[in-house]
């Protein structure tokens, strides 16, 4: 299944390298070739005429929107280590929560999420002015959309009002922030309309946006709907992530971390991944952006890694001795691939990684071990930066846990244990009863089963808007106080952007 998806992607890659680029500040751009009225007629084709929409999936991995989503929440720091990860200050802003629009890890994720939906737009112009159409046409249409609808979402949640460019021939001098609520109502429609068009799971289209992915995007909607629009939809959220749950094509992969292992297409659990190959198809550089330094004799790799992302204190403790996902992180003294201890050569220090991070920055040795480290994507020995395990968007387990917290609110006491008791007993940790079955407990457990997949912020303020407690915008260790309001429940637009664009709306606050 990977290793043909590996060879559509080759082959779009070199096919259409002349005909689309990213829009990165909404301009059209300009096309040396386009597909002849003959394409798009063949499976091949059709795969390789939509590849460049999946393409650019690949930096939402690592790059700006996962770093601004997780690196602003309470489970991932990026502490500055003497000389290193100041990066102008960015990261110390991320987690205290100091956003301005100069930040360059905002501007990263407005210009990737853009790419995704002006490569879905340019490729559905294509397909719907061919002089002869493909027989599948409404399902292709349907896979395109729904795929735009994904990086529209994300850019709506992180940025509130934003852009909804939705046909390729807008006149970008044109383009206007819309509300959050007029861009919930347009997901909501398209993706009401487009998920039930298409294809189910199967060997076939893996790395595609199917059926189940399609209801867990709609889950996502209607989950947050109160944070978008006002209005809570629990139910509407507990019907989607039940067409994921009861169309039986997926089910638990037994061992927690296999879903995220180096030959993880094979996982009976996700739903949505982004294909990686260390060679064809890079991106896939957490563990590269996590791991010491010495890490490298760990596991055997090609380069040193950067000694950056790590777990702070609170949330590593969140975790018991005998969860079996608490092996996502890697404590205490480290040692060669052949076992021996190791030291590390510039300080004569052993090497032994401490999970207490006390400071956003200190200059000393010592400080370069603070801090777990994630192994959760399993890193592949004769690999770096990038590495071959796919990058996993939806998966079975976020389905159960969105579904118990829409039972939650629903009074469904007895749906939402069994859910949540099928996520830990997979764990390996004790059942819930009906009194362990509260918002902060179930807050706390989607932070164990969904630790740096990117949801964590969306999830701290979908709980503080229901709940009032301050899950996003209150103090944490080290070094946060609580936020003065809530504008950073949105991030700021980009300042590149504001500048190219005036029709462009600055958010509350900045």
């Amino acid at each position: 299944m990977k290793k043909r998806r590996l060879i559509i992607f080759t082959i779009a890659a070199v096919a259409t390298a002349g005909i689309i680029a990213s829009c990165k500040k909404l301009e059209k751009n300009v096309y040396n070739d386009v597909p002849t009225a003959s394409f798009y007629q063949t499976p091949a084709q059709i795969a390789a005429g939509v590849a460049p929409a999946y393409n650019a999936l690949t930096p939402l991995q690592t790059d700006g929107v996962f770093q601004a989503n997780e690196a602003s929440s309470d489970e991932m720091i990026v502490p500055t280590r003497g000389g290193d990860w100041f990066d102008g200050g960015k990261w110390q802003a991320l987690w205290q929560h100091n956003f301005t629009a100069d930040v360059g890890t905002f501007n990263d994720a407005w210009n990737n999420l853009n790419s995704g939906i002006s490569k879905s737009n340019f490729i559905l112009n294509i397909l719907n002015n061919l002089a002869t159409k493909p027989a599948n046409i409404a399902s292709i249409n349907a896979e395109v959309k729904v795929l735009r609808d994904y990086y529209i979402f994300y850019l709506m949640d992180m940025f509130g009002n934003i852009p909804l460019v939705t046909d390729f021939n807008t006149d970008p001098s044109k383009v206007v922030t819309v509300d959050r609520k007029t861009v919930y109502a347009f997901l909501e429609s398209d993706l009401v309309a487009n998920v039930p068009l298409l294809a189910a799971k199967s060997a076939s289209n893996y790395g595609h946006i199917t059926q189940a992915g399609g209801y867990m995007l709609l889950a996502k909607l209607y989950l947050n709907a109160q944070v978008y629009t006002g209005m809570a939809q629990w139910k509407k959220a507990a019907d989607a992530a039940d067409m994921v749950i009861k169309s039986g094509l997926y089910s638990l992969q037994p061992n927690f971390l296999d879903n995220f292992a180096v030959a993880n297409d094979g996982s009976v659990e996700n739903i949505f991944v982004i294909p990686f190959d260390k060679i064809n198809i890079t991106g896939n550089q957490i563990e590269a952006y996590s791991l010491n330094y010495n890490s490298q004799f760990t596991f055997d790799l090609l380069g040193q890694p950067y000694n950056g992302f790590s777990i702070p204190r609170a949330f590593y403790l969140s975790f018991g001795d005998g969860d079996a996902r608490k092996k996502m992180f890697l404590v205490g003294q480290q040692v060669s691939s052949a076992g021996a201890p190791l030291t590390d050569k510039g300080t004569g220090l052993k090497v032994f990684l401490s999970p207490y991070i006390n400071e956003l920055s200190n200059p000393a040795d010592s400080f370069k071990f603070a801090g777990a480290r994630s192994i959760k994507y399993a890193p592949e020995p004769g690999s770096f930066p990038s590495s071959s395990n796919d990058g996993v968007r939806f998966r079975l387990g976020d389905a159960y846990l969105m579904k118990a917290e829409a039972d939650y609110y629903l009074g469904q006491t007895s749906d939402a244990l069994t859910m949540v008791n099928a996520i830990r007993a997979r764990a390996g940790v004790s059942a819930w009863t009906a009194a362990d079955l509260t918002l902060p407990n179930l807050l706390a457990e989607r932070g164990r089963e969904m630790a740096w997949e990117g949801w964590r912020r969306n999830d701290l303020i979908r709980f503080e808007v229901s709940t009032g407690t301050k899950y996003w915008t209150g103090a944490r260790t080290p070094g946060k106080i609580q936020d003065a309001d809530t504008h950073t429940f949105l991030f700021p637009i980009p300042n590149p952007q504001i500048i190219a664009n005036s029709g462009l709306k600055q958010n509350p606050g900045y």
